[in-house]
């Protein structure tokens, strides 16, 4: 994979640029509300070119994913049929909309702290909290539990094993992007499957969710 070591080795040298640190807040913002391409090998490629900034790199990412999820929340709130069902549509993301907006309703905060842990597309979330009328000072607090837990795991995994950790990824990339790749599918089937219980075809109370098209 020529391609992805070249993609690496561009982004280490940006990681490093004056400022990366601006660049990281911004991809976290978009991408918690419309951009399609997640934050977290930016952060994590930023903690390797220096390791002793990876905390403060972790609390610039929490704070501006939130910010970003801000703006979801409106979009799902205020501006669904104008932005939102559009903006789904567009990331590929309609499909898991109703099944995202069913779980909300129903485990309200541990839905947003589940997801928000994981690589799961965070603006699904968002958009599905302010459709459905989340509580925003709940939606907030969940979205800074679940977004700084795995944002402050990176930054302290880098700036404790900063040096063996790139070791690793530069021996092993192909592997560590295959790897990251199946944490995003599992996160997804997280999502999907909370209440779900086994043998029961139902799946708990989301699995016969309306499509996009026929929601109210």
């Amino acid at each position: 994979m020529v391609w992805l070591r070249n993609l690496y080795e561009w982004t280490m040298a940006k990681a490093a640029h004056p400022y990366a640190q601006w660049w990281l807040a911004f991809f976290c913002f978009i991408e918690a509300s419309f951009f399609p391409i997640p934050p977290h090998p930016l952060l994590g490629l930023m903690c390797l070119a220096e390791p002793k900034k990876a905390l403060r790199f972790g609390i610039i990412a929490t704070f501006s994913s939130v910010g970003g999820g801000l703006l979801g929340y409106f979009i799902g709130a205020a501006l669904f049929e104008s932005v939102g069902a559009w903006l789904l549509g567009a990331i590929g993301l309609a499909e898991s909309f109703p099944t995202a907006a069913c779980y909300l309703k129903e485990y309200d905060w541990e839905a947003i702290i589940i997801a928000g842990s994981t690589p799961v597309p965070f603006k699904l979330l968002t958009i599905s909290a302010g459709f459905v009328g989340m509580s925003l000072v709940t939606f907030i607090f969940a979205s800074l539990v679940g977004r700084g837990m795995i944002f402050f795991t990176v930054g302290v995994l880098f700036r404790v094993f900063g040096a063996p950790i790139k070791v690793f990824i530069d021996k092993y990339l192909g592997l560590v992007t295959t790897a990251f790749v199946l944490l995003i599918v599992g996160g997804v089937v997280v999502l999907t499957q909370i209440g779900g219980r086994e043998g029961d075809e139902a799946q708990g109370p989301c699995a016969n969710v309306p499509a996009l098209e026929a929601m109210p």
